[in-house]
């Protein structure tokens, strides 16, 4: 079993910066992708930024160049960091991860932490 625990989130004003962070916690498992989707009310669940083992990352583009997923592997640590946030970021943020135990592929996610723009 394998568990994400976020922490960070908060309230912030247009053009501020943030930063969420994921910790993986459990045994016996390898990280194959790890990132964050965030959720909008009334919207789908979308892709925010991820990474992968093999070293590729993945931005959606309406947060390239403002946001970084600096990560630590050893400790299986993923983080968030935000800047010039706009109203439009304001969601429900998930840490994500697919992991393997045993040769089997799981996903996991994070309970949400709530980020929320305004002045």
């Amino acid at each position: 079993q394998v568990q994400l625990v976020e922490s960070g989130g908060g309230l912030v004003q247009p053009g501020g910066s943030l930063r969420l962070s994921c910790a993986a916690s459990g045994s016996g498992f390898s990280i194959n992708a790890m990132g964050w989707y965030r959720q909008a009310p009334g919207k789908q669940r979308e892709l925010v930024a991820t990474f992968t083992s093999g070293g590729s990352t993945n931005y959606a583009d309406s947060v390239k160049g403002r946001f970084t997923i600096p990560r630590d592997n050893a400790k299986k640590t993923v983080s968030l960091q935000m800047s010039s946030l706009e109203p439009e970021d304001a969601a429900v943020y998930y840490c994500h991860a697919i992991v393997n135990i045993r040769g089997l592929t799981y996903q996991y996610w994070g309970q949400g932490t709530q980020v929320t723009v305004s002045s």
